[in-house]
């Protein structure tokens, strides 16, 4: 049998703290709950953890500094923000600042634990594919295991949701995948409301690597259908 799962829970709010805590415990998952950014951070050195569940606004040390600095280490570590900032600009910066998800509050807690679920099952999916060496096509090189994306020989900074969008598309060149079938599989999780979010996702992965991003290359629009990566130059070690 697997062992649990280990989640750090940093969240300010004892109440929501507490629910959280007690149905994540019901899925089987073992949660430890720090409500101080600084402690937090010490807690990430002194222990392997499976996931961060991370509110924004935090004493000490606010929660997309913590995100910054789960980033800079070298082993990948799902980070999931809960915030009570809920617009589209704080969205993006959580997401930019290297989180895998953001769900704003007031939330559904059965949704949360549909993203760690999803989340954990991408994880295990692009650990499988480590094992199969780096993709090359059109000038970029993919490295699952250091999660890195170099085109024609320089880094391109990816959020992590942007690098497993990419990643999938250079693993299915050729094939066109739907907003909710991109969603299902890069996402983990199908819902109608989402599919903006594929959009804006595919906009800012367009703006990194296409020469003009309003003339792409690369990923492709099949209109009426959805998008696809070129087949062109794809040569992968899969």
């Amino acid at each position: 049998m697997a062992a649990a799962k280990q989640i750090l829970l940093v969240e300010d709010d004892g109440d929501i703290a507490s629910l959280l805590r007690l149905h994540l415990e019901d899925e089987g998952y073992v949660i430890t709950h720090e409500v101080d950014g600084a402690k937090a951070l010490l807690l990430l050195e002194q222990a392997q953890w499976d996931a961060v569940i991370l509110d924004l606004m935090l004493p000490h040390v606010d929660g997309l500094e913590i995100c910054r600095r789960i980033r800079q280490l070298t082993r990948y570590l799902p980070i999931i923000i809960i915030s009570a900032r809920s617009s589209e600009t704080d969205r993006i910066t959580g997401l930019e600042t290297g989180a895998d998800d953001y769900l704003a509050k007031p939330f559904s807690v059965q949704e949360l634990i549909a993203r760690i679920k999803a989340l954990f099952r991408r994880q295990q999916a692009m650990g499988l594919a480590q094992t199969n060496g780096q993709i090359y096509a059109h000038g970029l090189a993919l490295d699952p295991l250091l999660r890195s994306v170099q085109l024609n020989g320089k880094e391109v900074v990816l959020t992590p949701r942007e690098f497993e969008l990419l990643y999938f598309f250079a693993r299915h060149p050729g094939e066109v995948f739907s907003r909710l079938a991109l969603l299902e599989q890069v996402w983990g999780y199908q819902h109608e409301g989402y599919e903006h979010t594929v959009n804006t996702h595919i906009n800012r992965l367009r703006i990194k690597i296409e020469k003009d991003a309003a003339e792409p290359e690369i990923i492709r629009t099949v209109w009426g259908k959805g998008y696809k990566f070129a087949e062109l130059t794809y040569d992968a070690a899969v």
